[in-house]
C-alpha cells in the first residue's frame, strides 16, 4: 500500500519502533502501534477532531487513548530526540536559526507600548487602577 499523507516512513519507523512496540503476554491482541501513530499524525497535522479521523487507522477512541498513553510516558519526547539526532547528523538542522512564534510566548500589554498602570494580572486590576 502506498504511503498516505502524514504517515511515518519505513526508515523513520525503524528508528523509533522500539519506543512504541510493547510486548503483551495476555489479553486481547494490541492494535498495530505504527497504524495508531499514523492516526495520531493525521489528526495533529490535519487539525481535525479525533472523531473525524479516517477509519483506516482504527477506532478514534483507541488512537486517542494510545496518544494519551504515549504523551504521558514521554514517548514523543524520546522519538523527537532520536529524530533530531538523525537530522542533525545528516546536516539538515541549522542550529544557528531560531524562531519564536507569538503563540508560544505571551506578550504583556506593556510590550506593545502600554504603561504598567494599565496591565492586568490574571484578569485582576491592580489596587487603585482605573478601569
Amino acid at each position: 500500500m502506498p504511503k498516505q499523507r502524514y504517515e511515518i516512513s519505513d526508515a523513520d519507523w525503524e528508528l523509533v519502533a522500539d519506543l512504541f512496540n510493547t510486548p503483551r503476554r495476555t489479553g486481547r491482541p494490541r492494535a498495530d502501534d505504527r497504524l495508531m501513530l499514523n492516526g495520531v499524525f493525521w489528526v495533529l497535522c490535519s487539525s481535525a477532531t479525533w472523531r473525524d479521523m479516517p477509519e483506516r487507522y482504527g477506532p478514534w477512541s483507541t488512537v486517542y487513548q494510545r496518544f494519551r498513553d504515549w504523551r504521558n510516558q514521554g514517548t514523543f519526547n524520546k522519538m523527537l530526540k532520536r529524530m533530531h539526532v538523525k537530522l542533525n547528523a545528516q546536516g539538515l538542522i541549522d542550529l544557528d536559526t531560531w524562531c519564536i512564534d507569538s503563540k508560544a510566548v505571551k506578550a504583556t500589554r506593556a510590550s506593545s507600548g502600554a504603561g504598567k498602570k494599565f496591565q492586568t494580572v490574571i484578569g485582576r486590576r491592580s489596587p487603585g487602577q482605573v478601569p
